[in-house]
């Protein structure tokens, strides 16, 4: 049984990994869009404080499990088990956020035996997310064997980029090899187009606040630019990550403290950006806290967070002509008022201000897991 039994539609289970915590929605068809069953997460993966819940469209708690879990592959284990008691029906499809594709997957495919080598021989693209990527695949193939799988990837929306947005000043043959900028936040931006629809104008920025952050530059629906780079390490500075760096500053690294590649990735991906000013603090609630009582490092991390967002903005502007609409999302994008502000309070040149009455500037919520659900409806229907 694959099937609603409400709409007679195939079920669609979502899969959003993050480091430490496995998002998912199960999804019907209805009407002209998809229609939300139940979503959930589990948090704190690998640690012993770990969680499993599942909730209702409306928010209502309809399981909440406090245990250990030891993996993705765990949290999926277990989520399969929970539904299959909820006495849901199997999903007949299966979608899997895959941050990076590499050169070779810049669309959202169904998986294949050829399309999961060209995943794992893409690892070196992102080894901090294909590796679990595969892993959770691999597992959801075996629990869900007579689903399809499908990956849809974060890269794709920024297949568009012009060469002199996507291509890095190296030597061709850099280039050549997949060492190009590939943006990513891919999915979540999406999402955003599909809420604005018809109403999206000309010149576009979308801002992705969170622990990773990215903006993209929109002409006429489509991305002409974008923050992060090769990697999600790129960009502006993150909760962990450094984002954009000197690169001498990794050469430094490199000569005089001697730190290897492994110990660099540790580094810039998992100790710098806003923990980096701030002794280890990447949560923004927390940051936010600590500067409202006069803490001088929080206050800095503030800073420069806020203005590395609002001086992308500034180039995108200068790029694009002009801005129409500036779109907030994402956890800090969405809720925290105090970065808003701190970005647009020096917009006010272009006719943005985080109170804008004209809806110049917006906040969407961004609806990841709906839009991957969508990509996959489409792609079993094509069959």
């Amino acid at each position: 049984m694959h099937t609603d039994e409400q709409t007679g539609e195939a079920l669609i289970l979502v899969l959003n990994s993050g480091s430490s915590s496995l998002k998912f929605g199960l999804f019907t068809h209805s009407g002209d869009d998809e229609s939300l069953l139940l979503e959930g997460s589990a948090e704190g993966i690998g640690r012993a404080d770990g969680s499993l819940r599942i909730r209702s469209p409306d928010g209502r708690s309809l399981v909440q499990q406090e245990h250990v879990l030891e993996s993705q592959t765990d949290a999926l284990q277990k989520l399969a088990d929970v539904l299959a008691g909820q006495k849901y029906a199997r999903p007949a499809a299966v979608g899997h956020r895959v941050v990076h594709g590499g050169p070779h997957l810049r669309s959202h495919r169904r998986l294949s035996a050829e399309v999961r080598q060209q995943l794992q021989d893409a690892v070196h693209f992102a080894p901090l997310h294909i590796p679990p990527a595969l892993a959770l695949i691999d597992e959801a193939s075996s629990i869900f064997g007579d689903a399809q799988q499908f990956a849809c990837f974060d890269t794709a929306f920024h297949a568009t980029l012009p060469p002199r947005a996507s291509q890095l000043p190296l030597p061709r043959r850099y280039v050549d090899a997949g060492v190009i900028r590939y943006g990513f936040h891919g999915l979540s931006y999406e999402s955003l187009m599909t809420r604005l629809g018809a109403s999206l104008p000309p010149h576009a920025v979308f801002a992705h606040l969170g622990n990773g952050s990215s903006l993209c530059a929109l002409r006429d629906g489509i991305s002409v630019d974008t923050s992060m780079g090769m990697t999600p390490t790129g960009g502006v500075p993150m909760g962990t990550r450094s984002g954009d760096l000197d690169p001498g500053v990794l050469l430094y690294l490199m000569r005089v403290e001697k730190l290897n590649a492994d110990a660099l990735e540790t580094l810039l991906n998992r100790q710098s950006g806003l923990a980096g000013f701030a002794d280890g603090e990447s949560d923004m609630q927390a940051l936010e806290k600590r500067a409202a009582a006069g803490d001088a490092d929080a206050l800095l991390a503030l800073d420069v967070f806020a203005i590395a967002v609002r001086k992308t903005i500034g180039a995108y502007a200068a790029l694009l002509g002009g801005i129409d609409l500036l779109v907030f999302t994402g956890g800090i994008g969405e809720h925290s008022d105090e970065i808003r502000k701190r970005v647009c309070g020096g917009l006010s040149f272009l006719g943005l201000s985080a109170g804008d009455s004209a809806g110049r500037v917006r906040v969407i919520h961004t609806e990841e897991e709906k839009q991957i659900a969508r990509h996959c409806r489409r792609m079993l229907r094509e069959g």
